[in-house]
């Protein structure tokens, strides 16, 4: 069970007597927020980028869609911009990951659907430990795929509720499947010259930006963050350097940052933008997903990578 009680020199309770506590839960709109007692944390991430392969399931198929035009699977799909569906399976993909030892790909389900579900399954089944999923996942569910075999369970929309942080949420998660076994998709888009997280198939404008607070806050309760820069995700333009920089300076646990990666030399920029702290996952360019940038060479540089790193 998650140890919530983080060392600190002051429990929650004081902390909310606070200016300081009060004007950062005003500025996340944080939702019922419990007597916890919170400890400091001096978290370290080592050096070197990792390549984080992918496996995105749209009704059961592997599919790379461009992400802001997902819709609610309720709604008419005319909009959906779809860049390649796999002929293969996801649990085919999983043992390609399992073979070139990648670790902490992540299996998103972009649709609540039963189809999406049992393809989802078998990629975990396929590469059990490997994986992480998401998708969908709460409080109730979130056990049953780290049963299947998941490393760690993905969640937005569920933490990210109307808008605000829904703090009773996050808690509830943290404590039932453990802090060591959340990823926090923090996918944003800009706005304002802000990045806001986006949920509900990143439609939906959330009121929390991401910043050092709220990156430092989150950490305390996730053993990673996911981020898709929405804006470019699966357009193939490519990366925005400004929210990796962002994430290299103030994540402080591991983050994978998603989103416009062409070619190689966009690999590199990840690595000097975000200061070697920031894991990278490529969708739409890889030749595996009918693009141009050859998957064996992005697992070449990504054992470069392993070799040098700190």
């Amino acid at each position: 069970m998650l140890d919530l009680k983080l060392s600190v020199d002051m429990s929650i309770r004081n902390l909310q007597a606070t200016s300081p506590w009060n004007e950062f839960l005003k500025s996340c709109r944080i939702q019922a927020v419990p007597s916890l007692i919170f400890r400091s944390q001096r978290l370290s991430i080592r050096c070197g980028v990792q390549f984080r392969p992918c496996i995105d399931i749209h009704k059961g198929k592997v599919k790379q869609i461009v992400g802001s035009t997902l819709k609610d699977s309720k709604e008419v799909d005319s909009s959906l911009i779809t860049n390649y569906e796999s002929d293969r399976s996801a649990a085919e993909y999983a043992k390609l990951y399992k073979h070139d030892r990648l670790t902490g790909g992540h299996v998103v389900m972009l649709g609540a659907d039963p189809l999406s579900k049992s393809a989802a399954i078998e990629a975990l089944h396929a590469y059990p430990g490997g994986l992480q999923v998401g998708g969908g996942i709460n409080s109730s569910n979130a056990l049953s795929y780290i049963d299947e075999g998941a490393s760690h369970v993905i969640v937005t929309s569920y933490v990210f509720s109307n808008g605000e942080i829904n703090f009773e949420r996050l808690q509830k998660l943290s404590h039932v499947v453990g802090k060591q076994r959340l990823v926090l998709d923090l996918s944003c888009r800009n706005k304002e010259d802000k990045y806001a997280i986006v949920t509900d198939r990143w439609q939906k404008f959330s009121d929390v930006y991401l910043d050092e607070k709220v990156l430092a806050f989150l950490a305390k309760f996730a053993d990673e963050f996911l981020v898709h820069g929405v804006d470019v995700e699966g357009k193939k333009l490519g990366i925005d350097e400004e929210l990796v920089a962002l994430l290299g300076r103030h994540s402080p646990i591991p983050v994978t940052y998603a989103g416009g990666v062409t070619v190689i030399a966009d690999l590199e920029k990840i690595k000097v933008a975000g200061m070697e702290r920031v894991n990278v996952t490529v969708g739409s360019a890889l030749d595996i997903f009918g693009g141009n940038l050859a998957y064996k060479d992005v697992v070449a540089w990504h054992s470069q990578q392993e070799a040098f790193a700190v």
